[in-house]
């Protein structure tokens, strides 16, 4: 069986717990890192020398970084619904989603959690918090506007772009009630939270 070291409410666990949920694949799920600690630990290192999660654990396979786990997921289990079409310039234009959640997205959602969320009222920088939010406005806006040609990030159907990017757009939406209106990420939003895979494993509380 399959085992997904890492947190429930990391962003990026959250990704292929989702993923594996919508491939119907059974799982064990163990957690470590933020308050359980563990990454720095010598089994740890010997399976992600990173020291971050996700991790998993297929057999004797190990794979760390999370989208590279949702494409060996979705190529060793999936056989229709989740997959990038095979086109060449389609399956790149997904792809792209999933760079762009990680390299671009990714970082500016941590600092939200780390400098805002996670840090005491009392204690935060309103000009460091608007920084954030000012940037992740035109980082979401960029989203925005593609959807705008296209159901989902993945193209004409749900996929695994979409999977990579909702957990971190989950956040931002629960945490910036100020925010502009982005009516076809709300669309593109809602639609998802009608999945029981994303009730279950994106829409917990955040910590």
């Amino acid at each position: 069986m399959l085992t997904v070291w890492g947190r429930k409410n990391s962003s990026n666990v959250k990704k292929v717990l989702w993923c594996l949920e919508e491939l119907n694949v059974a799982y064990n799920q163990k957690d470590v890192g933020g308050p359980f600690g563990g990454l720095d630990t010598p089994e740890y290192q010997k399976m992600n020398p990173n020291g971050t999660i996700p991790t998993l654990q297929d057999d004797d396979f190990t794979l760390w970084e999370s989208n590279t786990i949702l494409r060996y997921l979705t190529e060793k289990f999936d056989h229709s619904h989740l997959l990038v079409s095979q086109n060449l310039q389609e399956k790149a234009a997904a792809d792209k989603w999933l760079d762009w959640g990680c390299g671009t997205l990714f970082d500016s959602i941590k600092q939200m959690m780390n400098k805002i969320v996670r840090v005491p009222v009392a204690e935060r920088d309103p000009e460091v918090a608007r920084a954030i939010y000012h940037h992740l406005e035109k980082l979401f806006k960029i989203a925005d506007e593609a959807l705008a040609n296209q159901p989902y990030f993945n193209g004409q159907k749900f996929g695994i772009a979409d999977i990579a990017i909702a957990p971190l757009f989950y956040p931002w939406h629960e945490i910036a009630t100020e925010r502009p209106e982005f009516p076809n990420l709300e669309r593109w939003y809602q639609q998802l939270k009608t999945r029981p895979a994303f009730q279950k494993i994106v829409l917990i509380p955040l910590k």
